[in-house]
Protein backbone atom coordinates (compact mmCIF):
# COMPACT_ATOMS: atom_id res chain seq x y z
CA UNK A 1 0.00 0.00 0.00
CA UNK A 2 1.69 3.12 -1.24
CA UNK A 3 1.86 6.64 0.86
CA UNK A 4 -1.12 7.74 -0.35
CA UNK A 5 -3.18 5.82 2.14
CA UNK A 6 -1.52 7.87 4.80
CA UNK A 7 -2.90 10.71 2.51
CA UNK A 8 -6.51 9.59 1.98
CA UNK A 9 -6.18 8.96 6.43
CA UNK A 10 -5.34 12.53 6.84
CA UNK A 11 -8.32 14.04 4.64
CA UNK A 12 -10.81 11.75 6.36
CA UNK A 13 -9.17 13.69 9.68
CA UNK A 14 -9.64 17.23 7.91
CA UNK A 15 -12.87 16.91 6.69
CA UNK A 16 -14.48 15.87 10.32
CA UNK A 17 -13.14 20.03 11.12
CA UNK A 18 -15.64 22.98 10.53
CA UNK A 19 -16.06 23.73 6.72
CA UNK A 20 -15.55 27.73 7.89
CA UNK A 21 -12.10 26.83 8.99
CA UNK A 22 -11.24 24.77 6.21
CA UNK A 23 -12.30 27.72 3.83
CA UNK A 24 -10.30 30.09 5.25
CA UNK A 25 -6.79 28.08 5.16
CA UNK A 26 -7.60 27.21 1.70
CA UNK A 27 -7.91 31.13 1.18
CA UNK A 28 -4.82 32.06 2.94
CA UNK A 29 -2.90 29.79 0.51
CA UNK A 30 -4.53 31.16 -2.59
CA UNK A 31 -3.57 34.31 -1.22
CA UNK A 32 -0.23 33.15 -1.10
CA UNK A 33 0.54 31.97 -4.14
CA UNK A 34 -1.57 34.99 -6.03
CA UNK A 35 0.43 38.06 -3.93
CA UNK A 36 2.94 38.14 -6.56
CA UNK A 37 0.98 37.64 -9.63
CA UNK A 38 -2.63 36.93 -9.32
CA UNK A 39 -3.59 36.21 -12.49
CA UNK A 40 -4.19 32.25 -12.85
CA UNK A 41 -3.46 31.71 -16.42
CA UNK A 42 0.64 33.26 -15.95
CA UNK A 43 1.12 32.14 -12.67
CA UNK A 44 1.30 28.23 -13.20
CA UNK A 45 1.28 27.60 -9.18
CA UNK A 46 -1.76 29.57 -8.69
CA UNK A 47 -3.69 27.64 -11.50
CA UNK A 48 -2.09 24.51 -9.58
CA UNK A 49 -3.77 25.53 -6.36
CA UNK A 50 -6.99 26.69 -7.32
CA UNK A 51 -7.96 23.56 -9.73
CA UNK A 52 -7.15 21.69 -6.60
CA UNK A 53 -9.24 23.44 -4.62
CA UNK A 54 -12.30 23.43 -7.22
CA UNK A 55 -11.58 19.70 -7.17
CA UNK A 56 -12.19 19.52 -3.12
CA UNK A 57 -15.45 21.42 -3.65
CA UNK A 58 -14.34 24.81 -2.36
CA UNK A 59 -16.97 27.43 -3.18
CA UNK A 60 -16.18 29.35 -6.50
CA UNK A 61 -16.90 32.94 -3.93
CA UNK A 62 -14.03 31.66 -1.77
CA UNK A 63 -11.37 31.29 -4.24
CA UNK A 64 -11.99 34.42 -6.25
CA UNK A 65 -12.64 36.55 -3.20
CA UNK A 66 -8.97 34.85 -2.10
CA UNK A 67 -7.36 36.39 -5.34
CA UNK A 68 -9.14 39.75 -5.36
CA UNK A 69 -7.56 40.14 -1.64
CA UNK A 70 -4.32 39.37 -3.45
CA UNK A 71 -4.68 41.96 -5.82
CA UNK A 72 -5.22 44.94 -3.15
CA UNK A 73 -2.43 47.35 -1.94
CA UNK A 74 -2.70 46.26 1.50
CA UNK A 75 -0.45 43.18 1.67
CA UNK A 76 -0.94 40.96 4.92
CA UNK A 77 1.95 38.97 5.87
CA UNK A 78 1.34 35.19 6.34
CA UNK A 79 4.05 32.33 7.68
CA UNK A 80 3.99 28.78 7.51
CA UNK A 81 5.54 27.49 10.07
CA UNK A 82 6.20 23.65 11.35
CA UNK A 83 6.02 23.04 15.31
CA UNK A 84 7.25 19.52 16.12
CA UNK A 85 5.69 17.97 19.60
CA UNK A 86 5.80 14.70 21.72
CA UNK A 87 2.10 13.06 22.81
CA UNK A 88 1.05 10.31 24.79
CA UNK A 89 2.87 6.61 24.73
CA UNK A 90 5.47 7.59 21.95
CA UNK A 91 3.01 9.42 20.03
CA UNK A 92 4.73 12.50 18.27
CA UNK A 93 3.62 15.40 16.26
CA UNK A 94 3.80 18.13 13.61
CA UNK A 95 1.68 20.73 13.48
CA UNK A 96 1.73 22.63 10.08
CA UNK A 97 0.41 26.36 10.98
CA UNK A 98 0.13 29.25 8.58
CA UNK A 99 -0.75 32.44 10.27
CA UNK A 100 -0.30 36.55 10.14
CA UNK A 101 1.00 36.54 14.08
CA UNK A 102 3.80 34.26 14.91
CA UNK A 103 3.55 35.02 18.30
CA UNK A 104 0.15 33.96 18.80
CA UNK A 105 0.00 30.64 16.97
CA UNK A 106 3.20 29.10 18.38
CA UNK A 107 1.74 30.23 22.21
CA UNK A 108 -1.67 28.43 21.43
CA UNK A 109 0.36 25.73 20.41
CA UNK A 110 2.37 25.44 23.10
CA UNK A 111 -0.61 25.78 25.25
CA UNK A 112 -2.34 22.66 23.77
CA UNK A 113 0.34 20.49 24.67
CA UNK A 114 0.81 21.73 27.68
CA UNK A 115 -2.97 21.32 29.17
CA UNK A 116 -2.10 17.55 28.13
CA UNK A 117 0.82 17.29 29.89
CA UNK A 118 2.46 17.03 27.02
CA UNK A 119 5.61 19.45 25.68
CA UNK A 120 6.50 20.91 22.05
CA UNK A 121 10.22 19.90 21.10
CA UNK A 122 12.85 21.70 19.66
CA UNK A 123 13.40 21.77 15.68
CA UNK A 124 14.32 18.47 14.36
CA UNK A 125 13.42 16.55 17.78
CA UNK A 126 10.53 14.64 15.92
CA UNK A 127 11.05 15.08 11.88
CA UNK A 128 13.89 13.06 11.77
CA UNK A 129 11.91 10.30 11.81
CA UNK A 130 9.41 11.44 9.07
CA UNK A 131 9.94 11.87 5.43
CA UNK A 132 8.84 15.01 3.80
CA UNK A 133 6.96 13.81 0.62
CA UNK A 134 5.22 15.24 -2.45
CA UNK A 135 2.36 12.72 -3.34
CA UNK A 136 0.81 13.06 -6.89
CA UNK A 137 -1.65 10.72 -8.30
CA UNK A 138 -3.38 10.64 -11.64
CA UNK A 139 -5.42 8.63 -14.43
CA UNK A 140 -3.16 7.46 -17.08
CA UNK A 141 -1.83 5.02 -19.32
CA UNK A 142 0.89 5.89 -19.77
CA UNK A 143 2.88 4.34 -17.05
CA UNK A 144 6.64 3.39 -18.49
CA UNK A 145 7.00 6.52 -20.43
CA UNK A 146 6.15 8.72 -17.63
CA UNK A 147 8.77 6.84 -15.08
CA UNK A 148 11.39 6.83 -17.99
CA UNK A 149 10.91 10.69 -18.18
CA UNK A 150 11.19 11.25 -14.40
CA UNK A 151 14.40 8.81 -14.46
CA UNK A 152 16.03 10.88 -17.04
CA UNK A 153 15.26 14.17 -15.36
CA UNK A 154 17.06 12.61 -12.15
CA UNK A 155 13.82 12.32 -10.36
CA UNK A 156 14.66 10.63 -6.81
CA UNK A 157 11.16 8.24 -6.65
CA UNK A 158 10.21 6.88 -3.15
CA UNK A 159 7.73 4.86 -4.92
CA UNK A 160 5.94 4.21 -8.38
CA UNK A 161 3.09 2.37 -8.51
CA UNK A 162 0.01 1.95 -11.17
CA UNK A 163 -3.21 0.28 -9.84
CA UNK A 164 -5.71 0.04 -12.72
CA UNK A 165 -5.28 2.90 -14.70
CA UNK A 166 -4.56 5.29 -11.63
CA UNK A 167 -0.59 5.88 -11.17
CA UNK A 168 0.69 6.98 -7.86
CA UNK A 169 4.20 8.79 -7.57
CA UNK A 170 5.46 9.36 -4.14
CA UNK A 171 9.25 11.50 -4.12
CA UNK A 172 10.77 14.14 -1.69
CA UNK A 173 9.44 17.16 -1.68
CA UNK A 174 11.09 19.44 -3.33
CA UNK A 175 10.96 17.82 -6.46
CA UNK A 176 7.13 18.22 -6.50
CA UNK A 177 7.20 20.98 -9.31
CA UNK A 178 9.06 19.40 -11.85
CA UNK A 179 6.70 16.17 -11.53
CA UNK A 180 4.17 18.00 -12.14
CA UNK A 181 5.54 20.08 -14.86
CA UNK A 182 7.07 16.88 -16.61
CA UNK A 183 3.23 15.25 -16.07
CA UNK A 184 1.54 18.28 -17.87
CA UNK A 185 3.97 18.18 -20.56
CA UNK A 186 3.35 14.67 -21.51
CA UNK A 187 -0.46 15.43 -20.27
CA UNK A 188 -1.72 18.66 -21.19
CA UNK A 189 -4.62 18.91 -19.24
CA UNK A 190 -3.95 16.30 -16.84
CA UNK A 191 -6.42 16.41 -13.39
CA UNK A 192 -4.31 15.66 -10.82
CA UNK A 193 -6.27 12.83 -8.81
CA UNK A 194 -4.20 13.57 -5.11
CA UNK A 195 -1.90 16.44 -5.25
CA UNK A 196 -0.04 16.96 -1.46
CA UNK A 197 2.91 17.67 0.29
CA UNK A 198 3.29 16.38 4.03
CA UNK A 199 5.19 14.82 6.35
CA UNK A 200 5.32 10.87 6.72
CA UNK A 201 6.33 8.68 9.59
CA UNK A 202 9.12 6.29 8.79
CA UNK A 203 7.61 3.73 11.28
CA UNK A 204 4.32 4.22 13.08
CA UNK A 205 2.87 3.21 16.76
CA UNK A 206 -0.77 1.88 17.80
CA UNK A 207 -2.54 3.57 20.79
CA UNK A 208 -4.57 1.79 22.87
CA UNK A 209 -7.03 2.73 26.01
CA UNK A 210 -6.16 5.63 27.66
CA UNK A 211 -3.07 6.32 25.48
CA UNK A 212 -5.52 6.68 22.40
CA UNK A 213 -8.05 8.59 24.76
CA UNK A 214 -5.39 11.05 25.70
CA UNK A 215 -4.30 11.92 22.48
CA UNK A 216 -6.98 11.85 20.44
CA UNK A 217 -7.92 15.12 23.05
CA UNK A 218 -4.53 16.70 21.95
CA UNK A 219 -5.10 15.75 18.27
CA UNK A 220 -8.76 17.76 19.04
CA UNK A 221 -7.34 20.56 20.61
CA UNK A 222 -4.36 21.75 17.73
CA UNK A 223 -7.01 20.96 15.09
CA UNK A 224 -9.35 23.60 16.95
CA UNK A 225 -6.85 26.40 16.59
CA UNK A 226 -7.67 28.65 13.73
CA UNK A 227 -4.28 28.70 12.29
CA UNK A 228 -3.62 24.64 12.39
CA UNK A 229 -3.87 24.05 8.37
CA UNK A 230 -2.36 20.09 8.79
CA UNK A 231 -1.39 17.92 11.66
CA UNK A 232 0.93 14.59 10.93
CA UNK A 233 1.63 12.19 13.62
CA UNK A 234 2.91 8.58 13.55
CA UNK A 235 -0.05 7.26 15.18
CA UNK A 236 -2.24 4.47 12.88
CA UNK A 237 -5.72 5.50 12.71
Amino acid sequence: MGRAYEVRKASIQKEGAAKGKLYTNFAKEIYLIARNNPEIESNVELKRIVNKEKKMQVPQDIIKRAIEKAKGKDKEDYKENYYEGFGPAGSTFIVKTLTDNVNRTVGEVRAAFNKHGKSLGVQGSVSFNYEHLCIIEIKSNKYDEIFERLVDEGIDLTEYNKEEDMIEINAPSEYEKKIKDIIEELIPGITFETDEVGYYSKETIKLEGEDKEEYNKLYKALEDIDDVTEIYTNVED
